[in-house]
């Protein structure tokens, strides 16, 4: 059975046509449920008994888990249990004054095993497929007063390991729902063969590439993929990419104390970006680490990460300090799993959210 965000156009015309509904009502459902980012049972235009029919013939994919809000009352998150096989995923919603980001995942675990991530720690689960990923955003835009202005794939799941079904999802987010290109941003551990098909697409979207470490020894064991695709290789897929979109790309960061935050970790890092041929040179996102229960290493102070930065701008680096949100309730970078964690009210079901 087609879920109700895996169905394409085509199909929900040609179930109303055999239901013998007019021509105009699968207009109506794809603008709503699209366009309007209505849930169905919202969708007045359509007749009540129709909007029965059709949640039941096109049953949501996810059923809610376990939600949360954390502290700053701005930061959601969902965990989802796949309808059919009972695969779990998160998704968070960061709210703002005028629009809201929402974090996607896009596998059910991550093969990656990158050893400061909860997900990483968990391992793999499966791949999710496009509607599975364009659902968590359209059902977190119900529950934001905000508009859902960005997306950003860095939720459960090494995106570019999947990258069919995301870059369908990615095309399905510009065309259908509307969202910037620009404003759709791509999380990878260092994948070069999915960077340098990336840098082959027509859509400018925006790469992330998490780096933690300058050289080899350090970035081999925080990121195993590291012995795959060394760091001198991933950068040069990133530069390609960065060619090809006339983007800059963005570099991640996680400030680990007393492991990957000290002077000659800044010096190496700022040393290596700057000769790095990208176009729009590099920016760092600095990120302190978030807890998670099978990694023992603590974040980096603020006064280490700001020293850190500074060093990294003497060598012309831009860098941002990231603020984490949703640390309260494990919706930080790095601690997302599958299956209930901090400040989450568990249930099952899949109404809308």
């Amino acid at each position: 059975m087609t879920s109700r965000y895996g169905a394409t156009r085509a199909e929900i015309a040609a179930l109303l046509e055999e239901w013998r509904e007019p021509h105009y009502r699968a207009d109506q459902v794809w603008d709503g449920l699209y366009r309007q980012r209505a849930a169905l049972d919202e969708l007045t235009a359509l007749p009540r008994a129709l909007r029965s029919r059709l949640s039941a013939a096109l049953p949501l994919a996810w059923g809610t888990r376990g939600t949360g809000t954390a502290r700053d009352d701005l930061t959601t998150k969902w965990l989802w249990e796949a309808t059919g096989d009972g695969a779990q995923v998160e998704t968070v919603l960061m709210r703002y004054p005028d629009r809201a980001t929402v974090c996607v995942s896009s596998q059910a675990g991550c093969a990656m095993g990158c050893t400061f991530c909860a997900t990483g720690q968990a391992g793999f689960g499966r791949h999710l497929g496009a509607g599975e990923i364009v659902e968590q955003v359209l059902r977190a835009a119900h529950a934001s007063p905000q508009p859902v202005t960005h997306v950003v794939y860095m939720g459960m799941g090494e995106p570019l390991a999947n990258y069919d079904p995301v870059w369908e999802s990615v095309e399905r987010l510009h065309a259908d729902v509307g969202i910037s290109a620009r404003r759709l941003t791509l999380s990878t551990v260092g994948v070069v063969p999915g960077m340098r098909r990336l840098a082959t697409e027509a859509l400018p979207v925006t790469l992330a590439v998490s780096l933690h470490a300058a050289d080899t020894e350090l970035r081999s064991m925080l990121v195993p993929l590291e012995h795959r695709y060394p760091i001198d290789d991933v950068l040069d897929a990133a530069a390609e990419v960065a060619e090809a979109r006339g983007r800059r790309v963005t570099f991640e960061y996680a400030g680990i104390a007393g492991v990957n935050d000290g002077r000659p970790h800044a010096e190496a890092l700022g040393r290596l970006l700057a000769a790095w041929p990208g176009r729009g040179g590099a920016h760092v996102n600095l990120i302190p680490l978030n807890p998670t229960g099978g990694f023992a290493g603590e974040a980096s102070s603020p006064q280490a990460l700001a020293a850190f930065a500074r060093r990294l701008r003497a060598h012309g680096t831009t860098v941002t300090i990231r603020r984490n949100r949703g640390g309260d309730i494990d919706a930080a970078c790095g601690q997302l799993r599958d299956r209930p964690s901090a400040g989450l009210a568990t249930g099952s079901g899949t109404m809308e959210a």
